[in-house]
């Protein structure tokens, strides 16, 4: 069910598995027509299209259920849902595991910070005591055994960049130990730093962050994803690359609008937009037509 089991053969395969974020229906699809066999729904690319807000905190356990559950129901492939802290303590994580589960989720992702939490890669986080950290991983274990066997849950650590790498490995190994499936250190900043957590971390899938994917970061560095499969990396996620690429779009797209009105010849730069038919397939309208032609309703006995 939502893809549980071919997520879990992908994380089991040699090939490392990729998974672009998401953070709607139309970059759902995307990334399905495009042949990714997963998406990341990305908390930060939600908050940043849905509120224009940084991701600092902002959402709550309803957007992010509401919004996992339109996605299971407009694509096939599996959405791995990036839950941030839980939203609250053990307790509340059991929960929101359940609730994630029933909306659709493929995984879930919790993280160690303390809240409001923010994007991995900005200054002035900081993260729960490691009791409490391997405790909310426990709770989300508990609630997948206990409501949703093939749920997969992925378990991060922001650790490395507040306490330090052996902090994050330690958290790491206890998060697989308390039955975390895929564990991830968020900011590593160097590729030795990455070799080495993969040499050190063993009984669950271990999964990077490569940001933009495209386009280098300050922080951890731009690694090509057979580069990463080779060191020992199972997973990559790129949760701001569709977010950042639309953004480009619609800069383009508006600067093209702005010389469109200001000339007063027709003017038409069809390479910035997708065409009708295009369009319209994305969004399912054929699926639409073929419901209503196959429901339609004679006119003539509709009168009787």
């Amino acid at each position: 069910m939502y893809g549980r089991e071919r997520l879990a053969a992908s994380l089991a395969a040699p090939e490392i598995t990729v998974a672009p974020g998401v953070y709607d229906g139309i970059s759902a699809r995307l990334v399905e027509q495009q042949g990714f066999e997963t998406g990341f729904l990305s908390g930060a690319g939600v908050s940043n299209s849905r509120l224009a807000q940084p991701d600092v905190g902002f959402l709550s356990l309803p957007d992010i259920a509401d919004l996992t559950r339109h996605l299971a129901d407009a694509v096939d492939i599996p959405i791995w849902v990036d839950a941030d802290t839980g939203y609250g303590n053990a307790v509340g994580v059991h929960r929101t595991v359940r609730r994630l589960a029933d909306a659709g989720a493929a995984a879930v992702m919790i993280e160690d910070q303390e809240w409001p939490k923010r994007c991995g890669h900005m200054a002035g986080k900081s993260v729960v005591p490691f009791a409490e950290a391997v405790a909310k991983v426990e709770a989300a274990d508990a609630a997948r055994r206990e409501h949703a066997p093939e749920l997969l849950i992925k378990a991060r650590t922001d650790a490395a960049t507040t306490r330090g790498l052996d902090e994050a490995i330690k958290r790491l190994r206890a998060f697989a130990d308390a039955g975390a499936d895929i564990v991830f250190a968020d900011a590593l900043t160097s590729e030795p730093d990455i070799r080495h957590v993969a040499a050190e971390v063993d009984g669950a899938a271990l999964s990077v962050n490569m940001g933009f994917g495209v386009r280098s970061r300050p922080t951890t560095p731009l690694i090509p994803a057979r580069k990463l499969e080779a060191m020992g990396v199972d997973a990559v996620i790129y949760p701001r690359l569709i977010t950042a690429a639309a953004t480009a779009g619609m800069q383009r797209a508006l600067g093209e609008l702005r010389t469109a009105i200001d000339t007063p010849e027709t003017y038409e730069a069809p390479d910035t937009v997708v065409d009708w038919e295009s369009y319209m397939d994305l969004v399912g309208k054929p699926a639409v037509d073929d419901l209503e032609a196959r429901f339609a309703v004679d006119d003539e006995e509709t009168a009787d």
